[in-house]
């Protein structure tokens, strides 16, 4: 189901707070650059300077917020920048340790729904132990009551990176459920565009790691679970139309370079 009119105008709303807050608060470092200066100009140098900043926090900046605000529109509840939990138990920790050795010396490969009631069989078992885990960039409360832990990573991600993801993963089902043993819980790694379009998302490098089908969404399937079918599609028109609407108050502010 597409977005209606009102809820567009809402996401529409909130990425251009989101962009304009990034306006108010953006101080580019300073830097003598003459030559590129006399070449490009100060204003192309500003804006290139701007988006290298805004893409490197595009997923704090942009992503997270909006997200957010389209995951409250079909779910019930959804917040950023979450603590999973801050406890997990010594047999949940020998059991994550187990399976982070079996994947990584391909003993066995990813099967996520296994791997978190293996967990729970443990979740309080031995000694609670006090963690300090990665923060939640969006948990999300479904409406049959399901906890998604969502991590929203870069478009392309260094490979070398997934098997600490994976654990990241498995440590948020384990501190969930030292909380509550019954809690239906699922942790996921998010890709918000696809940069290889329009050929398909190159997931190879996540194979033998990551239950690709129960742990990875990549754009369209990240966005339409979030928003609904057809949200992903809806969600690009909205940057759109913010863009458009931004872009007299983007060309002004970075106008003013010049006149340094």
């Amino acid at each position: 189901m597409s977005l209606t009119n009102d809820q567009k105008t809402y996401i529409q709303q909130v990425i251009t707070a989101c962009l304009r807050n990034k306006f108010q608060n953006y101080n580019p470092e300073p830097a003598s650059m003459p030559f590129h200066f006399r070449l490009l100009g100060k204003d192309r140098i500003a804006l290139y300077s701007f988006i290298h900043s805004l893409s490197t926090k595009f997923g704090t900046s942009i992503f997270e917020p909006v997200a957010k605000s389209l995951a409250l529109l079909e779910h019930a509840d959804a917040a950023s920048q979450q603590v999973a939990g801050d406890q997990i138990s010594s047999e949940a920790h020998l059991v994550i340790q187990n399976i982070m050795d079996n994947l990584s010396t391909a003993v066995s490969v990813p099967n996520k729904l296994e791997e978190i009631e293996a967990i729970r069989a443990v979740c309080q078992q031995g000694e609670m132990r006090t963690v300090k885990l990665t923060k939640v960039d969006l948990k999300i409360i479904a409406n049959d009551r399901t906890i998604y832990l969502i991590d929203i990573k870069t478009a392309k991600p260094n490979a070398g990176g997934f098997k600490e993801f994976k654990r990241t993963l498995l440590e948020w089902v384990a501190a969930t459920l030292a909380i509550n043993p019954n809690a239906r819980v699922q942790t996921l790694i998010a890709i918000p565009y696809n940069p290889y379009e329009p050929q398909p998302y190159n997931r190879w490098t996540m194979r033998g790691m990551l239950d690709l089908e129960n742990e990875l969404k990549v754009a369209e399937e990240f966005w339409d679970f979030l928003g609904g079918r057809g949200a992903y599609n809806d969600l690009l028109d909205c940057f759109e139309k913010a863009g458009i609407e931004l872009r007299s108050e983007i060309d002004d502010y970075f106008a003013r370079f010049n006149k340094l």
